[in-house]
């Protein structure tokens, strides 16, 4: 356990919390935290993990513009879901992702675990991205994540980080239905407000 991992998870923590508020500063925490991890993950040979983390740089600095400014007319944005269709190709286009990224490590380097690894890396790049887009579904994508990662973290002695993503899951599936209610709210709130369309 390096002194970067123990920065890393406690930024990583306060993310995830930030996060779970609706709160900016989940940008700014998640920069640092993504940011260590780099580090982190290479000296664990977790290749795919090292790759994420470099993308996760530039989806945090994307995200923190889209939630300040990505709304209508260009104010803080607001929680919106992806459609069935959306949703089913995200899933399987992750899938996919998982096995190509899987197979090329695999073959290709010496990564330990590459395909729970590549798992990790894929569907943590939806989650992000659905993330960064304020969309309810990035839980789901993150839940599933926490459950493969802490198997992949504790199998490669990085026990610290193994239980941040215990906290991870629980906190992921508490973002979830804290999202799903304030969603709610919101579309009961448009759903009563006056229509201000002159009549005919």
């Amino acid at each position: 356990m390096s002194p970067i991992e123990v920065v890393a998870v406690i930024a990583g923590f306060l993310c995830v919390y930030f996060t779970i508020k609706e709160n900016i500063w989940c940008w700014p925490t998640g920069l640092l935290q993504v940011s260590l991890y780099i580090f982190v993950f290479y000296q664990a040979k977790l290749y795919s993990d090292v790759i994420l983390h470099i993308v996760y740089v530039a989806m945090n600095i994307y995200g923190w513009y889209y939630w300040l400014h990505g709304g209508n007319l260009r104010k803080e944005a607001r929680i919106t879901r992806l459609s069935v269709t959306w949703f089913s190709a995200c899933l399987v286009g992750s899938a996919a992702g998982t096995l190509l990224l899987g197979w090329f490590m695999a073959s290709r380097t010496d990564a330990a675990l590459p395909y729970a690894d590549a798992f990790t890396t894929v569907f943590s790049l939806t989650a992000q991205w659905l993330l960064s887009r304020k969309k309810l579904e990035n839980w789901h994508f993150w839940i599933a994540v926490d459950v493969v990662a802490i198997g992949v973290y504790f199998a490669k002695d990085l026990y610290l980080t193994g239980v941040l993503y215990i906290a991870f899951l629980f906190m992921a599936t508490a973002g979830l239905l804290r999202w799903r209610s304030t969603f709610k709210t919101l579309s009961n709130e448009e759903a009563e407000m006056p229509d201000l369309e002159p009549a005919l």
